[in-house]
């Protein structure tokens, strides 16, 4: 938030999106974040031009509130998402998940990525789990994305009964290794056993020169230790 000067420790704050109360936040703690430190611990940089760190600065307000969250409903968003309760009933009871995230249309190699993964779990689902929500500039909107997804699942439903589509409302920071572990995280809560990382995956650019955050392997590096 911009100002905290009219909130005392112990309210309730109401969370809105669009104007509409999402959630109920009990204000426990109430302080100004050195978000250059959180930047560099975060991203590996407090660098302005990785793209989300110029948003953490620019964007995000001085001061941070935390406590209990209470959940009022879900965000209506404009493509249908699920919860985890929701992708575990949908996949077979006993068999392992190979899970795949990305944030853009699959393409070919993309796709011959999740047959061979599939094929090299023995008797395995293959989660095609999209991210759909904001992402960094350049990138396709979510709308269009789950469009894509939906005309290649229909595509190749016959052929690959194997697959099952979810999509997960989550917006990408771009924070290469840290982030990529995140994500195996979120999916093994969605019932996954096994997660794909992709080369330079949550990797980014910097916005002058071009050139690289992150290696094209650090992700996988970081992933075998866990």
């Amino acid at each position: 938030m911009k100002d905290v000067s009219g909130i005392k420790e112990g309210e309730k704050l109401l969370l809105k999106w669009k104007g509409e109360g999402v959630a109920v936040l009990e204000a426990s703690s109430m302080y100004k974040p050195n978000k250059v430190v959180e930047a560099k611990d975060v991203y590996g940089t407090s660098s302005l031009e990785h793209p989300t760190v110029l948003s953490l600065i620019q964007e995000t307000g001085d001061y941070y509130i935390g406590g209990n969250l209470h959940g009022i409903k879900s965000i209506a968003f404009p493509y249908p998402v699920q919860t985890p309760a929701d992708v575990r009933a949908m996949l077979p009871e006993g068999k392992p998940v190979v899970a795949f995230q990305n944030r853009n249309p699959i393409h070919r190699a993309h796709f011959e990525l999740l047959v061979c993964a599939q094929r090299d779990v023995k008797d395995s689902i293959l989660l095609v789990h999209p991210t759909c929500g904001p992402t960094q500039p350049g990138d396709i909107d979510g709308v269009v994305r789950i469009s894509t997804y939906e005309a290649l699942k229909e595509e190749t439903k016959q052929e690959f009964p194997m697959f099952r589509w979810a999509y997960l409302p989550y917006s990408m920071k771009m924070a290469g290794p840290r982030e990529a572990i995140q994500h195996m995280i979120i999916r093994k809560n969605y019932g996954a056993t096994h997660f794909i990382i992709g080369r330079d995956m949550a990797g980014t650019k910097s916005t002058l020169d071009g050139e690289d955050f992150y290696g094209p392997y650090d992700a996988q590096e970081t992933g075998k230790k866990f």
